[in-house]
């Protein structure tokens, strides 16, 4: 992301800056890579290290189902019944190494402020308002709304309404594109968006307040239990290059041909080993002859998992909103029988959709089972 400042801060870095009583504000320089990264300082009216409780809390139990067949996955989250905040009520579906994907249905604000400190998380709104409230200020969310929680940041989720959650939850950094971004970091004029395009938090509410304030810390593939002495939204002002940001999808503009385009024009971020794209309402292919259907291709180095939102997806059939398919490398996959020859002459598509793409192999999560369609394999078949 680019600079931006909010709030209150002093005239240089690492100086004194005073309260008004003339005791000094409490600096944190919060950066990735070892100070070699992105980063971001803030100051706080207390000392963001100090802390009355530690403990541990519970451990992150995801058990991935042995592995007995490599085919096409359908997995079916609408009926989902599970609800509750936006940590407690996550449901994990798929992951590997490098990421993990998992839905929610939130109906709640989080019990405790959470911060995951092993890697970025990305929240993607299928549907549902509300907050996103953080220690650089809040976010306000809505459908198809993209967001982004660095690393080590403290946050709550507070919806106004009934909100349904797509989350990945990397081990590394997510950005846009390097392609897109010229030796500066400046969006280039083909870039599928702009820096007009994206939201960092919209106001800063500072909170003076002693007192116990819980935050669960995920690390280490368990949760933490920190209690600290004083409101953790308590910055006055910070500024940097690191902190939660948003973009809608709404936002996106396609890359169109005059022949089919592959995937790749339609990432919008990226993590290590793993790229996010975005499928949305565009006009179709305009050769005289074109086949506006993707063709059939071989995921060779790379597991393909899309989530269903809006629409109907021009080369599926038998998938519904909210739905996750993962089309595994190692096999081909493409459009159903009969979708090919329905896209000729087709215009354009309203679809839309999330894509992820991995470079190593996803595995399905064994509770994800009760959602699956087990006819998925077989929709191929040409009957």
């Amino acid at each position: 992301m680019f600079y931006r400042q909010l709030g209150s801060i002093p005239r240089k870095r690492h100086i004194q800056f005073r309260k008004e009583d003339g005791s000094l504000y409490r600096e944190q320089v919060m950066g990735t890579k070892g100070f070699s990264g992105t980063q971001s300082i803030l100051y706080h009216h207390y000392m963001p290290t100090s802390v009355s409780e530690t403990s541990f809390y519970k451990k992150v139990e995801i058990e991935f189902e042995e592995l007995n067949s490599l085919k096409h996955r359908h997995i079916r989250t609408n009926n989902l019944e599970k609800t509750g905040d936006a940590l407690e009520g996550r449901v994990y579906i798929l992951g590997n190494s490098d990421l993990m994907i998992a839905v929610a249905n939130v109906t709640k604000e989080n019990s405790h402020f959470y911060r995951n400190g092993e890697g970025d998380e990305m929240f993607f709104v299928h549907f549902g308002t509300g907050e996103v409230q953080t220690m650089f200020g809040t976010i306000t969310y809505r459908k198809g709304d993209y967001i982004m929680i660095p690393i080590g940041t403290i946050y709550k989720v507070v919806p106004s309404s009934d909100t349904k959650l797509l989350i990945v939850e990397s081990n590394s950094q997510l950005t846009t594109p390097k392609r897109y971004r010229n030796e500066y970091g400046q969006m280039l004029e083909h870039s599928p968006f702009c820096e007009r395009d994206f939201r960092g938090p919209e106001v800063l509410e500072t909170f003076d307040e002693k007192g116990e304030f819980t935050i669960l810390t995920k690390a280490r593939g368990n949760l933490y239990k920190h209690v600290l002495t004083h409101h953790p939204f308590d910055v006055v002002g910070w500024d940097g290059y690191l902190y939660p940001w948003a973009f809608n999808i709404e936002d996106f503009e396609p890359i169109t041909g005059r022949i089919h385009q592959p995937p790749p024009v339609h990432q919008t971020f990226e993590g290590h080993n793993f790229v996010v794209c975005s499928f949305v309402p565009r006009l179709f292919d305009y050769h005289p002859e074109s086949i506006p259907a993707p063709y059939v291709h071989s995921n060779v180095n790379s597991d393909e998992v899309l989530y269903y939102v809006e629409g109907n997806f021009m080369s599926r059939k038998g998938v519904e909103l909210e739905s996750i398919t993962l089309h595994p490398s190692g096999i081909p996959h493409g459009p159903h029988p009969g979708k090919t020859e329905g896209s000729i002459g087709k215009k354009e598509t309203l679809e839309l959709a999330v894509m992820i793409d991995t470079f190593k192999p996803l595995y399905v999560v064994k509770d994800a089972h009760v959602y699956e369609d087990p006819e998925y394999m077989g929709s191929w078949e040409e009957k």
